[in-house]
């Protein structure tokens, strides 16, 4: 699945899919589902069975949460530290 354009947001907030996050990042499926499901990655729209997610914010957050992997922190302290849960 290719990133569809038509879900932008007038090309300010641009979309991207499950696929694309694996595809850009390097990480399986399961982890980007582990990541929504955990809160981490939040959905911005669906289609479907298909998800799409703000890429403003996926950059951001997977910058981050491989910076803070690397550094020895569980995703539960991870997600504490974007988030506050």
């Amino acid at each position: 699945m290719r990133d569809n354009n038509k879900y932008n947001n007038g090309g300010k907030n641009k979309l991207i899919s499950a696929r694309s996050i694996m595809n850009r990042y390097k990480v399986s499926y399961q982890t980007v589902n582990h990541y929504t499901d955990f809160g981490l990655l939040p959905v911005s729209a669906k289609k479907g069975n298909a998800r799409f997610y703000s890429k403003v914010v996926v950059d951001l957050r997977m910058k981050k949460i491989k910076k803070l992997r690397e550094e020895g922190y569980s995703l539960r302290l991870i997600r504490k530290k974007l988030i506050g849960i």
